[in-house]
């Protein structure tokens, strides 16, 4: 009866450690992966060194990428775990900076990643103990993922702010697939906690349902 509980909560971990794990390769490596997107409207902004007008610009968790407005070529920066990016107005007078320190804490979705994984494969074992560490391993997880997109809002709203400090530019910044994927993996690793403790606590039920009436059978016999 327990398998009723406990199955579903080892295909809520895996589930939630494949999107969270695609999250932490994110760009420039998926660059459809991506937390933050910003779309040019009008203007023609460019970013860092790179001269060419842009007219989309893309934040991971490792880097960013803009796709220049004349070929669409995209070019990104080099991979980092805290990286920054400066985007020039048209007259690269007026610019805006992404520090690092906004991109910093994106390091924690692979950390959230490892420990899912942790509760996926003590989610495996049948013994008690396990489970019940798999369990607290999955609300661990859950923490360390909703830190993560804690911190993905606050790139977003970040990038969204100076964008409009742009003069000339008009752009809209959007959430990306990479912010809602942590979010869902969010719900699943609660969904996770939740299901392997409720099938650990009906094994206990039932372990002491069998141990009742062991005892009554014993006292039958005399």
């Amino acid at each position: 009866m327990a398998r009723i509980f406990h199955i579903p909560g080892i295909i809520f971990l895996l589930c939630a450690f494949v999107l969270l794990f695609l999250v932490s390769i994110s760009l420039p490596y998926l660059t459809a992966l991506d937390v933050a997107r910003v779309k040019i409207k009008s203007g023609s902004p460019t970013v860092g060194s790179d001269t060419n007008a842009i007219h989309e610009i893309r934040f991971g968790t490792w880097a960013d990428c803009w796709y220049e407005s004349s070929t669409g070529t995209r070019a990104c920066s080099s991979a980092s775990n805290a990286y920054s990016t400066t985007i020039f107005g048209a007259d690269r007078q007026d610019f805006v900076t992404i520090g690092a320190s906004w991109t910093r804490g994106l390091a924690v979705h692979p950390v959230a990643t490892g420990v899912t994984l942790i509760a996926l494969l003590l989610s495996l074992s049948t013994h008690v103990t396990f489970t019940l560490l798999a369990s607290l391993t999955s609300f661990l997880a859950a923490v360390l993922t909703l830190i993560a997109f804690a911190i993905d809002i606050a790139l977003y709203a970040w990038v969204k702010h100076q964008m409009r400090k742009l003069d000339g530019v008009e752009a809209t910044t959007d959430t990306a697939p990479g912010f809602w994927l942590t979010f869902v993996s969010f719900l699943l690793l609660c969904l996770a906690g939740c299901t392997v403790c409720l099938g650990r606590r009906r094994d206990r039920q039932d372990g002491a349902t069998t141990y009742s009436y062991s005892w009554k059978d014993r006292f039958r016999r005399y």
